[in-house]
C-alpha cells in the first residue's frame, strides 16, 4: 500500500503528490514547538510546525533559524528538511541542511529510529541524519527534528538598488563579493519581473528599472553601517538610478515586502508561470540573463528572472499562455533547452524545490547512471517493497 507523506502542500513540483494513490500520511496536526533550548542553541519541532512561526518564536528568545524559504508563512519545517528548503539567506547561512542536528525518523517497516542528536558536533558513524534531508518523503516519515540555531544578529540593514541593465547589476554584485563582504542576502531581479511588480504595486522606483538588487547585511550595528556606506560606494561605478537604504528590521522589511511580490506580480499577469529554480555557477550568472533573453525571443515566451543571485540560485519562470496554439510544445522546447544550458555549464535543474513530479523528466540528464544507481540502491534498502512516495524520480 504506498504511503505518500504530506506536510503543508506548498511544493511547487508536486513532491507530496500521491502519484501512485494509497494512503495520504497528513503531517500537519503533528505542529508542536516542543522545545527552544537556549543554553545549547536547539529547537525540537514536529514536522508540522511552521517556518515563519519557529523562526518568530526563536527570536523572542534572542536566538536566530536562518533558513527563509520566500513562503515560509505557508510551509513547514517537514517539507522544508524534505526538499532541503533554501531561500535568500543561505548565501551566508546555508541551506536547511545546515541545520538539522537530529531527525527522528520512521522507516518503512515502521522502525522508528533516532538519528544524529543536539551537539553541535557529531561525527558517531555515517552522517545518517543528513540522508534524509533532500529525499522528498521517498526514504522514511520525518516525525521530529532536533534544529541547530545560532544567536540573533543585532542590527540588519538593506540597500535596493535599480539599475538600467542586467550587466550592471551583475557587475556590482561582483563588486561586492569580490572586495570580501558576504551579505546575509544578495536578490535579483530582471525587467520583466520589474515591470509586473511595478503594476501590482505602483513603486515609482520600479518604473524604468531594468534591474535590480537586494543588498542585506548584518551584524553589530557600528560594522553594519560602514559596510553599508562602502557598498554605496561599491555599486557607484555602474551609475544605478537610485539606491534606497533601510536601516533596522522595520525598514528591511519595507525593502523585502516587494520582493515578496514579484511571485504574484507574476500570476497577476494572467500567464501559467513554470517556475524552475535552476542554480549556475556564480560566474556563469550574466551568461544565464543573456540566454533567458535568447530563449524568450526564439520560443516567443516571456521569461522573468529573480532569487537568489548570490549563489546562482535563480528563479527562471516561463511565462506561457495555454490557451494559445502550440504554447505547449513551445514551453515544453523551452524548458528542454534551458535545462540542457544549465547542466552544460556545471548547474543544477533545482536548487531548492526538488525533483517532485515536475522535474521527472529531466532526472536522467541531471545525474550520471552510477549516481542514478546508487540512489536505487539506498531507496532499495531502507524501502524494498517501495511503498514511500512512488512514481517519483526513483
Amino acid at each position: 500500500m504506498p504511503v505518500t507523506a504530506r506536510g503543508a502542500g506548498h511544493g511547487y513540483v508536486g513532491g507530496c503528490v500521491p502519484a501512485h494513490g494509497g494512503i495520504v500520511l497528513s503531517l500537519a496536526r503533528m505542529n508542536r514547538i516542543k522545545e527552544i533550548n537556549a543554553a545549547d542553541f536547539v529547537a525540537v519541532v514536529e514536522p508540522g510546525v511552521n517556518t515563519q512561526q519557529l523562526a518568530d518564536e526563536v527570536e523572542k528568545r534572542g536566538l536566530f533559524y536562518p533558513p527563509d524559504p520566500a513562503s515560509r508563512k505557508d510551509n513547514a519545517i517537514g517539507g522544508n528538511i524534505s526538499t532541503n528548503a533554501g531561500g535568500p539567506r543561505c548565501l551566508k547561512y546555508g541551506v536547511t541542511r545546515d541545520y538539522v542536528l537530529g531527525l527522528e525518523v520512521v522507516l518503512a517497516d515502521g522502525t522508528v529510529v533516532k538519528l544524529g542528536g543536539r551537539t553541535h558536533k557529531n561525527k558517531t558513524g555515517f552522517d545518517l541524519h543528513r540522508l534524509f534531508v533532500g529525499s522528498e518523503g521517498l526514504l522514511g516519515v520525518i516525525t521530529e527534528a532536533t534544529l541547530k540555531l545560532l544567536p540573533r544578529p543585532p542590527y540588519r540593514a538593506c540597500l535596493a538598488i535599480g539599475f538600467d541593465s542586467m550587466r550592471s547589476a551583475v557587475r556590482s554584485l561582483q563588486a561586492i563579493l569580490g572586495a570580501g563582504f558576504l551579505p546575509a542576502a544578495l536578490e535579483i531581479a530582471d525587467a520583466f519581473t520589474l515591470a509586473a511588480a511595478y503594476q501590482r504595486t505602483r513603486s515609482e522606483r520600479l518604473r524604468g528599472c531594468h534591474a535590480h538588487l537586494i543588498v542585506e547585511l548584518d551584524g553589530q550595528p557600528r560594522s553594519v553601517r560602514g559596510e553599508v556606506r562602502d557598498v554605496q560606494q561599491l555599486v557607484k561605478p555602474q551609475r544605478p538610478l537610485f539606491v534606497e537604504v533601510g536601516l533596522g528590521t522595520a525598514k528591511c522589511e519595507a525593502v523585502w515586502q516587494i520582493r515578496r511580490e514579484f511571485s504574484y506580480a507574476l500570476r497577476d499577469t494572467g500567464l501559467t508561470k513554470l517556475n524552475e529554480d535552476i542554480v549556475v555557477p556564480r560566474g556563469r550568472l550574466e551568461d544565464l540573463f543573456v540566454f533567458a533573453s535568447r530563449l524568450q525571443r526564439k520560443h516567443g515566451l516571456p521569461v522573468a528572472c529573480f532569487g537568489h543571485a548570490g549563489d546562482g540560485n535563480i528563479h527562471t519562470n516561463v511565462m506561457v499562455d495555454f490557451t494559445q496554439p502550440g504554447a505547449k510544445q513551445r514551453s515544453q522546447a523551452a524548458l528542454d533547452e534551458l535545462f540542457a544550458q544549465v547542466l552544460e555549464w556545471g548547474g543544477a535543474i533545482t536548487g531548492e524545490h526538488g525533483i517532485g513530479l515536475a522535474k521527472k523528466p529531466w532526472w536522467n540528464q541531471a545525474l550520471s547512471k552510477e549516481a542514478r544507481d546508487l540512489h536505487r540502491v539506498i531507496k532499495k534498502a531502507l524501502d524494498p517493497r517501495g511503498i514511500l512516495n512512488p512514481g517519483k524520480f526513483v
